[in-house]
């Protein structure tokens, strides 16, 4: 499903070169969830510009099911890309529409029917919880709903893989577990999930393998494992 071969990204910055992630090697499988936990510079959004092609890597291959991301070209990027489904930590909704129009945007990208936005965003709503809030605005929304709106643009292509980057960055304790169950409740209906994160309490409860990274480099990569970086 994704496989990182020894991947490296360098950046040059006033001629000095600095090293977002060295020799960097994983298999991710299908339906799986897997947490990429680090202090902040580790590489964890690294790994993920990578996976979705924003950047490219200075070595080594990164695949996305049966795309080679370090060949496609730019008009081939959407096409990846509605493989992959992602969500942040600031929610990035479009503030002048309701959750409705929020989600039916990610079809209209796609290229998408009105039909099928009329028959598929109330079910992704409601997958969410929020089909009663479809007409919201999101300064209408608490935190907790605004993630849940984002999840439903996410997963309103079907993606194969979901990418959580922080996602309970600015969550309270109870909107935090809504949205991590959220998030496992949608690997287990069958989509790989990559869930970046820092936060212990999620990584060591909801107990999944997890890939610690420390200065760019993989130091740990464990079955049920938990997140001991100190």
């Amino acid at each position: 499903m994704i496989i990182f071969q020894n991947v490296s990204k360098i950046y040059k910055i006033n001629s000095h070169e600095t090293a977002a992630l060295d020799d960097a090697s994983f298999h991710i499988h299908q339906k799986e969830f897997v947490s990429l936990v680090g202090k902040s510079g580790a590489g964890k959004s690294t790994i993920i510009k990578l996976l979705i092609g924003e950047e490219k890597p200075t070595k080594g291959k990164v695949s996305v099911g049966s795309y080679n991301v370090n060949r496609l070209k730019p008009n081939e990027l959407p096409y990846l890309r509605r493989k992959i489904g992602i969500i942040f930590q600031d929610f990035r909704l479009l503030t002048t529409k309701t959750a409705f129009e929020n989600v039916a945007f990610a079809l209209e990208v796609a290229g998408r029917s009105q039909q099928d936005i009329i028959d598929f965003v109330p079910q992704a709503l409601e997958m969410v919880g929020l089909k009663d809030k479809m007409n919201n605005f999101p300064r209408e929304l608490s935190g907790g709903e605004k993630q849940r709106v984002a999840i439903a643009r996410a997963m309103i292509n079907h993606p194969d893989v979901l990418i959580a980057d922080e996602p309970t960055g600015n969550l309270d304790p109870v909107n935090t577990w809504d949205i991590i169950k959220l998030l496992l409740k949608i690997n287990e209906l069958g989509t790989t999930v990559l869930l970046a994160t820092h936060n212990k309490d999620i990584v060591n409860t909801i107990n999944k393998r997890v890939i610690s990274l420390e200065g760019g480099r993989i130091i740990r990569d464990e079955e049920d494992g938990k997140y001991i970086l100190v």
